[in-house]
């Protein structure tokens, strides 16, 4: 009698880990320790004062990298997006739906800036998907347009994430 309920107890256990997991990974839910928000710093080599920081949102799910800041009307100096993905490997990130310019930063696994690229939003007829940038990168940083060149960013600088 025990050792049933035991096993009928664990056999729960396991149905709700298994449900949790599959709608985490499907993005339906953030995962419970992911986070909404985040500072990014952008340090030169060597060095623990900040070129850079930004508030960022953080973008986790597969729902939330895809819509990014297409739901944004503009960033301010110091806001931005960050995409985070499970590992490192070449992105490709598009202008869909976006009515303002921004700089894409591609950051490693290592925390490490390997591309900034200046992209455009669409003109009118253009739906952004044509506007493709890409990149080495397990983060994704998105920042208005010239602010990367303002605060000295450069490939090769550190990255330190630190989450709200």
């Amino acid at each position: 009698m025990v050792l049933e309920r035991v096993w009928k107890t664990l056999l729960v256990v396991a149905a709700v880990l298994l449900v949790g997991f599959f709608l985490v990974q499907g993005g339906v839910v953030s995962a419970p320790w992911g986070e909404d928000r985040a500072e990014v710093h952008v340090l030169e080599d060597g060095s623990d004062e900040p070129k850079a920081a930004v508030d960022v949102e953080v973008a986790d799910t597969w729902d939330e990298r895809y819509t990014g800041l297409s739901d944004h009307d503009s960033l301010e100096d110091g806001e931005g997006m960050l995409f985070v993905h499970d590992r490192e490997s070449e992105r490709t990130y598009v202008m869909r739906d976006m009515d303002f310019d921004i700089d894409i930063v591609f950051i490693d696994a290592d925390r490490e800036i390997t591309t900034i690229e200046h992209a455009r939003a669409p003109e009118a007829g253009e739906d952004g998907e044509d506007l493709q940038y890409t990149g080495q990168a397990q983060y994704v940083l998105e920042v208005p347009r010239g602010y990367a060149n303002e605060t000295g960013m450069a490939v090769g600088d550190e990255v330190e994430i630190e989450y709200e």
